[in-house]
Order: C-alpha cells, then sequence, then structure tokens
C-alpha cells in the first residue's frame, strides 16, 4: 500500500502523508465534494479535481498489484518461476508491461508454435538457438522424422505428423518465431523505439470523395507529435471508411536490435535465424504491437477529450444565474412554428404558444403581434433564444420584435445541447404532465438562463454538447467523470433542500436517487424542512449519509441562521464560539446591520492564535469565516454574465479588424469557438490566443467567459469566421 501511495504523490506531486489521509478517507466511504470541503485538515486541502485523480490512479494500481499477483501466481503453478520473472513484474509500472511478461506463459490457443511443440520439435529449436552444433542441420532434422513412428490414422494428421527434414526445421523455426515475439524485453524496446520515430500515415479510401477528413486523404505525422483531437478524427475518418490507416516503423533498427541479442556471429544458422526474426515481427509482433499502439494513443486522447469535455461541462454548469427576471423562453425551427414558454421568477410556467415567424410560414406579423401581448401581459424581462436550426433567423426577429415592445427587454442566446432529450424524458413528462413535448423544450431554454446548474443537471451530462468527439470516446469512463463534475459542481453552489428536484438533490454528496425522492416526498408530506436534523427523519437518510449531505444542503428560512451557509452541523458549536468570542450572536448574519459589523470584525482575526483557541484547523477556521463574511452567497454570482444583446449582427456587417466581444461557447484541443452574435461561431485559433506559448487553450479561456477578439479573416462562401485573441 505504501508503494502505491508513493507512487500517487510523486506523479500528483504531492506528499505522501496528504495521499495516505485522502485513501484513508475513501476508503471509509466519504465522498470526493465532502472530503474536499470539510477534510481540509486531514488531506492538507487537496483539491476535488485532484481528488478525483487521486482515486482514479488509487483504483488503477490497485488493479495493477492485483493483477501481478494472479501473474506470478499462474506462472508458480505452471513451474516456471524465476528470480528474473518476479523483479520484472515487481518493477512494471502498466498493466500492458505485466502482460508482456505473461505472454510466454498464457494458455495459448493453437499456432503453428503449439502444433510444431505437439510434434516434439521444441528440442531441436533450442539446437538451432544456441547456434552450436556443426553437424549440418539437415542431418540433424532427419532424427525428428516420426512418420514411421506413428499408426495409420495419426500419419494423416498434420498436427502429429512430420514427414520431411523440411517440416521438422520449418516447425523448429515457428516455435523459434513465437518465443521471440513473447519475449517481453524485445516488446518493450520496440515500443520504445516506436513512439520515439514512428510515424502515423493516413490515405483517402476513395480519393475523389469530398468529406470531412479530406485533410488526411494524404498525410504523415510522427506518433511523439500527434494531438490527441487528430487521434479521434484519424479513428472516426477510418470507422466511417473514409481512411486507410498505418503505422510506419522503424523496422531495420528493430529488426536489427533482435539480430544483435540472437544472432551469434556467422554460422549455419544465421541466415535461417534472419529471416525467423522477421518472419516473427511482420507475422506476430507488427500486428499486435500495431493494435497495442492505436489502442495506447486512443486510449490517451479519450483520456484528454473527457477532461476538456469535463472542464467546458464545468463552466457551463457553474455559469451565472440570472435571478428575479421573467424570461421567456424561445426554441426555434422552421416548418414546426418556434415553441414559446413563458417562465416567472420562481420558473412557474405563466404561458406557452408556438409562432411561425420563419419559413415556410414567414407569419412575421402574427408572431410580433402574439409575442408583444405576452411580454406585456407577463412582464417579461428577457428572451432566451436556442442556439439550433433558425436560431439565426429567429434571433433577427426578436431583435425587431423588441424595438416595438413599450418594456425594457434584452436577449441571450442559449446553448439549447439536450433540450430536446430532456423534453421527451421520464423526468419531463413528470414535470409538465398536460404540457406538450416540443413546449418542454423552450421551457428548459427559459430557466437554462435563470438557473443553468439546476436544469442541466435534468439532462445526461454527455448531451451537454461542449466537447470534441463524445461520441467516440469510452462511453463508461466518459459518463464517470462527468457524473463526477456535475457533483462537485452542484456541491460547490450548494442546493436549497425545499425547492430543489430529486435530479438536482441526487448530485448532493451522500445523496442516491432514492433518497433524493424520499426527501422531496417528505416535504411534499410535511412542508418545508425547518433545520438539517430533520433530514434524519427522511427514509433511508441515516447517519452516514446525514454527515456527507448535510453541509451541502440549505435551508433559507429555517430555525437556524448558520443552515442558509455552507458551515457544517459538526463546525456549529465552534462556529457559535467564534462567534460570541467576537461580541456577535449567530441570528447577526441575517441581520444587515449586524452583518456589515460582523464582516469588519472577521477581517482582524489572527487565523493561527483563535485555531488553536478554538481547537480546530486553520484550513477549516478560514472556510467558517468566509461563510459567515457572505452567508447565503452563490459562487456562481463571480462568473461571467451572458451577454444580453438587443440587435442582431450580420456576417456581411463583419470587417477585418474589428474588435467585437463574445462568449466562449466550446473549448478544444486546437483553439475556442465565440460566440459574436452571428449565425455561426468563429474560430479563435490556439496560435491567436495569446502572445506567449501556449500548451493548451484552456489556460487562457473557459466556457461562459466574456471575450474581446478581433476579426482576422471571413470566410463567407463556408460562412467561417477567423478571431484573434492577440493585443487586444
Amino acid at each position: 500500500m505504501n508503494k502505491i501511495n508513493n507512487m500517487i504523490a510523486q506523479e500528483l506531486q504531492i506528499k505522501e502523508s496528504q495521499v495516505e489521509a485522502a485513501v484513508k478517507l475513501i476508503d471509509e466511504g466519504n465522498t470526493i465534494p465532502f472530503i474536499a470541503r470539510y477534510r481540509k485538515e486531514a488531506t492538507g486541502g487537496l483539491s476535488d479535481e485532484t481528488l478525483r485523480e487521486l482515486g482514479e490512479r488509487l483504483n488503477y494500481l490497485r488493479n495493477l498489484e492485483q493483477r501481478k499477483e494472479e501473474v506470478i501466481k499462474s506462472i508458480e503453478e505452471q513451474g516456471k518461476l524465476t528470480d528474473e520473472i518476479l523483479q520484472a513484474v515487481a518493477i512494471s509500472k502498466t498493466l500492458a508491461e505485466v502482460e508482456d511478461i505473461y505472454r510466454p506463459y498464457k494458455q495459448k490457443k493453437k499456432t503453428r508454435a503449439t502444433v510444431a511443440k505437439a510434434k516434439g520439435l521444441e528440442p531441436l529449436s533450442n539446437i538451432i538457438l544456441e547456434q552450436k552444433e556443426r553437424t549440418p542441420i539437415e542431418e540433424i532434422a532427419k532424427q525428428y522424422i516420426n512418420i514411421d513412428k506413428l499408426d495409420e490414422k495419426d500419419k494423416q494428421n498434420k498436427d502429429k505428423a512430420v514427414k520431411t527434414v523440411e517440416e521438422a526445421i520449418q516447425g523448429a523455426l515457428d516455435i523459434i518465431a513465437e518465443n521471440i515475439s513473447d519475449n517481453s524485453k524485445y516488446r518493450k524496446e520496440i515500443k520504445r523505439l516506436c513512439y520515439r520515430e514512428a510515424v502515423i500515415e493516413t490515405k483517402a479510401t476513395k480519393e475523389d470523395e469530398k468529406s470531412n477528413y479530406e485533410m488526411y486523404y494524404d498525410k504523415q505525422e510522427q506518433i511523439k507529435y500527434i494531438p490527441s483531437h487528430r487521434i479521434l478524427a484519424i479513428n472516426r475518418g477510418e470507422k466511417e471508411e473514409y481512411l486507410k490507416v498505418k503505422i510506419q516503423k522503424p523496422e531495420e533498427k528493430i529488426l536489427t536490435y533482435i539480430e544483435k541479442d540472437i544472432i551469434k556471429g556467422e554460422t549455419q544458422f544465421s541466415q535461417m535465424l534472419k529471416e525467423t526474426i522477421l518472419d516473427s515481427f511482420k507475422r506476430l509482433i507488427e500486428p499486435s504491437i500495431d493494435r497495442e499502439i492505436r489502442s495506447d494513443l486512443t486510449e490517451k486522447a479519450e483520456e484528454k477529450a473527457i477532461k476538456v469535455f469535463g472542464q467546458n461541462a464545468k463552466q457551463l454548469l457553474l455559469g451565472a444565474p440570472i435571478k428575479g427576471k421573467t424570461v421567456m423562453g424561445f426554441d426555434p425551427a422552421y416548418r414546426t412554428g418556434c415553441k414559446i414558454a413563458v417562465i416567472d421568477e420562481t420558473g412557474k410556467v405563466l404561458d406557452y404558444t408556438t409562432v411561425y415567424p420563419t419559413e415556410p410560414q414567414n407569419d412575421i406579423e402574427g408572431a410580433k403581434k402574439e409575442l408583444l401581448k405576452l411580454i406585456e401581459k407577463d412582464k417579461i424581462d428577457m428572451i432566451a433564444i436556442g442556439n439550433g436550426t433558425a436560431s439565426r433567423e429567429s434571433e433577427m426577429f426578436v431583435a425587431d420584435l423588441i424595438k416595438e415592445s413599450k418594456r425594457d427587454v434584452h436577449y441571450v442566446i442559449v446553448s439549447e445541447a439536450g433540450a430536446s432529450v430532456y423534453s421527451a424524458s421520464k423526468l419531463a413528462t413528470e414535470e409538465y404532465p398536460n404540457i406538450n413535448v416540443s413546449i418542454r423544450g423552450a421551457i428548459s431554454i427559459a430557466r437554462r438562463l435563470q438557473d443553468p446548474l439546476a436544469e442541466l443537471v435534468k439532462i445526461d451530462p454527455k448531451a451537454i454538447g461542449v466537447g470534441q468527439y463524445q461520441h467516440d470516446v469510452n462511453q463508461k469512463k466518459l459518463s464517470e467523470s462527468l457524473t463526477g463534475v456535475v457533483e462537485d459542481s452542484v456541491n460547490k453552489v450548494g442546493v436549497d433542500v425545499n425547492t430543489a428536484t430529486p435530479s438536482l438533490l441526487s448530485y448532493v454528496s451522500g445523496i442516491n436517487n432514492t433518497i433524493a425522492k424520499n426527501i422531496v416526498k417528505y416535504r411534499d408530506e410535511n412542508g418545508k424542512l425547518k433545520n438539517r436534523k430533520e433530514l434524519l427523519k427522511v427514509p433511508k437518510l441515516g447517519k452516514v449519509a446525514y454527515e456527507q449531505c448535510a453541509g451541502f444542503l440549505r435551508i433559507l428560512d429555517g430555525d437556524n441562521p448558520l443552515e442558509i451557509t455552507a458551515v457544517h452541523p459538526e463546525s456549529y458549536e465552534t462556529t457559535e464560539k467564534l462567534l460570541n468570542k467576537i461580541g456577535f450572536d449567530v441570528k447577526d448574519i441575517k441581520n444587515k446591520e449586524k452583518l456589515q459589523e460582523l464582516q469588519q470584525k472577521l477581517k482582524t482575526i489572527d487565523i493561527q492564535k483563535t485555531a488553536k483557541e478554538l481547537e480546530i484547523g486553520e484550513m477549516t477556521l478560514t472556510d467558517i469565516i468566509e461563510e459567515l463574511s457572505k452567508p447565503g452567497r452563490d459562487p456562481r454570482e463571480d462568473m461571467p454574465k451572458p451577454i444580453l444583446r438587443s440587435d442582431v449582427l450580420k456576417l456581411e456587417d463583419l470587417k477585418e479588424g474589428m474588435i467585437l466581444t463574445g462568449t466562449v461557447r466550446n473549448v478544444i484541443d486546437f483553439g475556442a469557438f465565440i460566440d459574436i452574435g452571428i449565425k455561426h461561431d468563429g474560430l479563435v485559433h490556439i496560435s491567436e490566443m495569446s502572445e506567449k506559448f501556449i500548451k493548451n487553450p484552456s489556460e487562457i479561456v473557459s466556457v461562459g467567459d466574456i471575450v474581446k477578439v478581433k476579426v482576422i479573416n471571413i470566410d463567407k462562401e463556408r460562412q467561417k469566421v477567423g478571431l484573434s485573441m492577440k493585443g487586444i
């Protein structure tokens, strides 16, 4: 265990004591958000991201140790275990290395080598490998012809009969070829050479056929330099049968390396061993090395894509809410009409309808009349327009519409990714049983503006649509990663236990789907919860779940003012002592005048001294002070607010050199897509992000950021706009 902890500490560049504490807490069943927030003293303040990475590596390394034990046991049972094998297994750092060592000892299916061994040709293969025998090999091979010793039935059996000298020698060489292929030392060196020098080559299957993969129709790139998004693009192109992919290896170096190790000077065996080494490489080693390298490159590319997707999803989930506004959700479409839903500031549906301002009906006047009536009637402040089909036409219509409104109305373009998935879901049917599926999408779009987190947790994280190749990557890993991202986001913000939906509650630390539904049921039957302790009355929510979830649940009008904060019940007594010590009371955090005095007083506290007096950790005390300074504060308030628009911009309006303000919609390996208010998002390539060299666009921007950009090129034919962030 210490070895595993030591490896994780080195990889994550943290102390071994931090790893030990985190592992202990994870093994005790604590959730990552709980450990990150309420066990900072134990872990030395490790973040949720680091803890998740630690958890993943812990799982991998434990599986690795288990596999090592299984391999050693299996080789020992075969009576073939040596100190050399034990040492090789012990120093292996990956499952692939362990499997390479185990390869010669695996129960094999029928191969040319196993057939040759069954014919008794292994001693002959050893003679050839030793290269000492002066007697011509043909003479020696005659001893292995067994046709005269077999009965009539076995004489016809190719797997048993050795009829000729050539057959005997070939069988012996087949055994040598397989042994070369199974040699873990050779495989390790071949992979090392390939990762250093091999080139990935892509060719078109049909050269004159148009596709998204034309840049790969005749391309070569060194494996060590190829970025992950290109690996995934190549994989997809191959899967869709537009591309043929080949790995060009440093074959001469590989063959020379094996020959040097096997061939001992010029003998009668030299040429046949050279040919056997080539056969082993071409027939056995190369295909499996190809599979391993492709699999390894894909795995690393998927990890990167999943990480990027997770970062983008987190930013989207933590987008600033627009509170206290009545919002009209506008779900654009052509033939079927634009779906409209009006939501009040609490998220309640006030009105819904369908209008037809777009093709083919073009009923602009009728749509304007109906929507202006709704704007007045429901006192609408904002219009949230989905960014899908017919979005820009709808935006132009809305921009004209609000010019005619007596109210001060603005509009915002909102990502509608996953809205249709939600509309048809069981959850949406439960929420709005009497509302048409198509209208539910407009409700979701409006609510995303009011509270992105509460709305987006209702959708499968994969459908949020802020990644790259999310449908091509390992779906289980993607799902696990995104679930973690959603959990961290929900617990960072905190949840009002009296208004939250089961979807939102189910992501709270310690709460599963069953408990989430039980909380809502308890709330419906008994009215609002008055304090966190009352959670213990909820069926299936025991002491363990209570400890994990209590600090993340908020009770806004309850018995204890501390319950509008993230202060955990285990720290209530300490918090009250702290307040009394500086001359305040718990109730003061809800009194505006007293709160200002309290905030000033909290700034003067000597953390080190006070932590000793109160017998708590400095990190815990710092967190308590922060919560008391801003009770009930939503951390998303620090996030950039959506850009409110009142007029529309067309591609024709753009000129090179124009400076615009836009919203980052997606961050990928090679840049970021920016919504600047035209039909298609503009692209800031990674090379146009900073004067300094950057490895990844996420060093500079995140989804939801509001950025200033300069137009550097306009491709009207392809409707593409190139942007730059340099020197602005």
